[in-house]
């Protein structure tokens, strides 16, 4: 890297870091935000050039009535075209150079990427800033994906997806009243009510070149940025104050939403807000208790162990500690949805209805074990290697390697995988069970579950009668018909149940 890039770098990441730190105190900043800036990493070896650029501003944003706003606004920029240029135009120039432009609008950033082969980035470089800077905004790319937008909120989340509706459902109740409450793509009346004048007043507001930065990443001397910088430089520059948010209510027992729908099985989602991100120290304590109770995707987990490996009650079950998303088949977290505020979360995925009560009691009670007895010593030196390790698989790209970066700036820290690297070392086995202790022991819980036989369920959950199960086949060893019995009759405490038809979720 030459001493300019270096000092470009340190300046972007250092820009990087001022944003995250105005977002986070959710109040009107008081110094002069940094031009649009460029960041370019050399990679020599990869003939390929990465780049991403981020805006900040996110769903969090809408104005209220209109949700979906930031969304459709991103789909407007990375879909609709630029002034210069049709979206027609634009896919005719793209595919010769096997070039896109992919845009996801997130809680509190929508990001922009696309990774060329570095001999056409000089010529892909004009066209993003242009789609970024200009857009085209024609009436019918507006009706075109304004559609597909209640498309999938009325059609996808309600009708074809019980896993992600019941996670947004989740998210929706944790969040009811505050600016995360509601889907990144927004509600139906949210959508019905945004026009294209809506549109272009949100990007003339929240689209100018203090809030935008821009990383690039590859082999050549980083072709392309220029020219995008070139057209973020016409953009207004001053700064809106970031968009405060309210401490999320804190649920008191266990306060359950089952979503009334026809579905083969049962889908369980479980959470509650902490107070934690990778901006405090202890959130790389509970990384490693996290990855011992439910990783997602992988086997190293008790949820999955416990609840797929031992007993066949479904696909997979996982933990998180902050926002997770499926993108693309992915496993690993996705680069770019940083939040000021998290939620830990558990993630049942569906089960036989027969079996859910039973199912939605196990994660309850792996999850009380933990808080309970925490990690033995044995257990902690075991995750702790295998987070080590694992969590290098997440940078395998160049795309998400800046990504993480840009992360990084925003939690005004180094990128996720260095600061595991760095301090998991250091971590010790009374440092992670203590950082459990006071931020996963709440005084209740957020369940959303989907399901066909919602006043069945809700007659089970409100008695708390045991549920015991009852497996297809014989052989199962006593140890775990046990540990059956004890999960069987895990006291459910504090229920409070709300039945909504899959009709009305995302509504308003």
């Amino acid at each position: 890297m030459t001493r300019r890039s270096r000092i470009a770098a340190g300046l972007c990441l250092a820009g990087l870091a001022a944003l995250g730190a105005a977002a986070r105190a959710a109040g009107p900043t008081t110094r002069d935000e940094p031009a649009a800036e460029s960041h370019f990493v050399p990679a020599p070896s990869s003939p390929l050039m990465a780049f991403r650029l981020v805006v900040h501003v996110g769903s969090k944003d809408d104005p209220a009535g209109k949700e979906g706003l930031a969304a459709l606004t991103a789909a407007m920029v990375a879909e609709g075209g630029s002034k210069a240029l049709s979206h027609e135009e634009i896919l005719e120039k793209f595919y010769p150079m096997a070039a896109s432009l992919d845009g996801a609008c997130r809680k509190e950033l929508t990001v922009f990427q696309g990774t060329i082969h570095g001999d056409n980035a000089k010529a892909y470089g004009p066209i993003v800033g242009e789609l970024i800077a200009t857009p085209r905004f024609a009436p019918e790319d507006f009706e075109r994906l304004r559609n597909e937008a209640l498309d999938y909120v009325t059609k996808t989340l309600r009708g074809n997806n019980d896993e992600e509706l019941g996670k947004w459902t989740l998210q929706c109740d944790l969040y009811e009243g505050h600016p995360y409450g509601h889907p990144d793509l927004g509600t139906v009346a949210g959508l019905r009510s945004i026009t294209l004048e809506d549109v272009k007043e949100f990007h003339r507001k929240y689209y100018n070149k203090s809030r935008i930065s821009v990383v690039a990443a590859g082999g050549s001397d980083g072709a392309g940025l220029d020219e995008i910088r070139h057209h973020l430089d016409r953009l207004r520059g001053e700064q809106p104050a970031p968009t405060a948010l309210p401490v999320p209510k804190s649920p008191q027992g266990l306060e359950v939403t089952i979503v009334s729908k026809p579905a083969e099985a049962t889908a369980i989602s479980i959470g509650f807000p902490i107070g934690v991100t990778r901006a405090d120290d202890d959130f790389y304590a509970l990384a490693v208790a996290n990855s011992f109770l439910g990783e997602h995707r992988t086997f190293n987990g008790k949820l999955m162990q416990d609840l797929r490996g031992k007993r066949g009650l479904n696909y997979g079950d996982y933990s998180y500690i902050e926002d997770f998303i499926q993108e693309g088949g992915s496993t690993f977290p996705v680069p770019n949805n940083p939040r000021r505020q998290q939620y830990f979360s558990m993630w049942v995925r569906p089960v036989p209805r027969d079996k859910a009560v039973f199912a939605l009691r196990a994660a309850l009670w792996e999850h009380h074990r933990l808080v309970e007895n925490g990690m033995s010593p044995a257990e902690f030196e075991a995750t702790r290697s295998f987070l080590l390790n694992y969590s290098k698989l997440w940078v395998q790209t160049l795309s998400r390697r800046i990504g993480y970066q840009i992360d990084g700036g925003f939690y005004g820290k180094k990128d996720l995988v260095t600061e595991l690297a760095e301090r998991l070392p250091k971590l010790t086995l009374e440092q992670v069970n203590a950082a459990v202790r006071r931020h996963l022991k709440p005084a209740g819980m957020r369940i959303a579950i989907v399901a066909q036989n919602a006043e069945e369920l809700r007659d089970l959950l409100v008695a708390g009668t045991p549920t015991p199960i009852a497996y297809d086949t014989q052989g199962t060893p006593e140890e775990i018909l046990g540990e059956d019995r004890t999960i069987a009759a895990f006291p459910l405490k504090g229920v409070k149940v709300r039945i909504v038809p899959v009709d009305q979720m995302f509504e308003k």
